[in-house]
């Protein structure tokens, strides 16, 4: 068993599951993962990492829920750093999928490839960096590992607001790429999608089942919405194309509308699920939406969910780090994904990042997550050569 697979069995048996993805309340489940979250996670890797003779701190998010820091200091003056950042959390899963079994040369267990692959890969490249002859001169790499990536992405937001604090004091503070780990086939990715939620809300007039003229149906109005965007609005998307991402899309995910049968609907809501581009905004899909209902005389009150917006990633494949880390895996062309992770906001943070990591993202979030072994080792090796390239 190689030091990477020992440590990624040891993650997968520390459930981590974001509490937002808890069971149900009241449950003994419940009550330990709501305690809980990343926090055993987070701790166990502290514990290797002073092991290891690293530099370590944790970054309070939310209560009783924590960034951990590793740095890794160079024998001089800092002058780049290199991030890597994964994230702990994942959704929710039985107890037996905590208990991580190797069969067929995978490694299966919830976390896998989602991101505890990325994590172990990540954090072992880091320590046998700081174990060889190869120790670095003028760069500092840092390794954050991140909360809340699964739910409302706010260990990286929270990461962004303090990164200069967090990136060490007295030193030189800028980013200079920000590595973020997720399951890219181990693929450098430059591109990926952004997520929007937005409610929209028809109004109409409450009557009596018996006399609906003297009502307005306002699932009636709301069908007609509906029509709009999985049709025409959807159809429009599809002629705005990226060149790694392909179009933006719109999916009406929930609809709740009326009180009972024998009542005209005062009210019907939606929740759209809208995929951006780099360069769209939520004000910018907002008004788009507008146009196109007032154009068909439709008339939906839009408002934002309670989670901030996910933003698109698009980084410079020529910038010179991207482009010596495309050579290192012998990439030629770049890479865009349609799901979205912490890389953009840490990108609109100011940290130029990209997106890099073993396993395959048609794994994440099935009922038998697993990772290949051998691309697990691969990928820490991959990105361990790459890190000694920069001392």
């Amino acid at each position: 068993m190689t030091r990477t697979e020992k440590l990624l069995a040891e993650l997968i048996a520390l459930p981590s599951v974001n509490p937002a993805f808890t069971p149900a309340p009241g449950s003994a489940a419940q009550a330990i993962r709501q305690i809980y979250g990343e926090t055993r996670v987070a701790d166990f890797l502290a514990a290797q990492a002073a092991k290891a003779g690293l530099d370590i701190d944790f970054q309070k998010v939310l209560p009783d829920r924590s960034n951990l820091i590793v740095r890794l200091l160079p024998k001089g003056e800092v002058r780049q750093t290199i991030l890597l950042a994964p994230h702990l959390d994942t959704v929710s899963a039985d107890d037996a999928q905590f208990k991580p079994h190797r069969k067929n040369g995978r490694l299966h267990g919830r976390g896998a490839c989602d991101t505890k692959g990325s994590v172990a890969a990540m954090f072992t490249a880091l320590c046998q960096l700081g174990e060889s002859k190869s120790r670095p001169l003028n760069t500092q790499f840092v390794f954050v590992g991140l909360i809340d990536e699964e739910y409302g992405q706010a260990g990286s937001r929270a990461f962004v607001a303090q990164a200069s604090r967090l990136c060490g004091p007295g030193r030189k503070r800028n980013t200079t790429l920000a590595i973020v780990g997720e399951p890219t086939k181990l693929q450098l990715v430059t591109a990926h999608k952004g997520s929007l939620w937005l409610h929209l809300e028809t109004r109409g007039k409450a009557a009596h089942g018996a006399t609906p003229h003297l009502g307005k149906n306002a699932v009636h109005e709301m069908a007609k919405v509906v029509d709009l965007l999985e049709s025409g609005y959807a159809a429009q998307l599809r002629r705005r194309k990226h060149q790694l991402l392909g179009a933006a899309t719109v999916n009406v995910g929930q609809i709740s509308g009326g009180t009972q049968p024998n009542i005209v609907p005062a009210a019907c809501r939606i929740t759209i699920d809208r995929r951006t581009l780099p360069g769209e905004t939520e004000a910018s899909v907002c008004r788009e939406i507008s146009a196109r209902l007032r154009a068909k005389n439709l008339s939906a009150k839009i408002s934002n969910s309670k989670l901030a917006p996910a933003p698109a990633l698009e980084t410079d494949p020529a910038l010179p780090l991207v482009r010596q880390f495309s050579r290192s895996l012998g990439q030629t062309r770049p890479v865009g994904v349609d799901y979205f992770c912490d890389a953009a906001v840490l990108s609109a943070g100011g940290m130029p990042s990209v997106v890099f990591g073993p396993g395959d993202i048609a794994q994440a979030h099935t009922a038998d997550e697993w990772i290949s072994l051998a691309e697990l080792e691969r990928g820490k090796n991959l990105l361990l050569n790459f890190l000694k390239s920069l001392s």
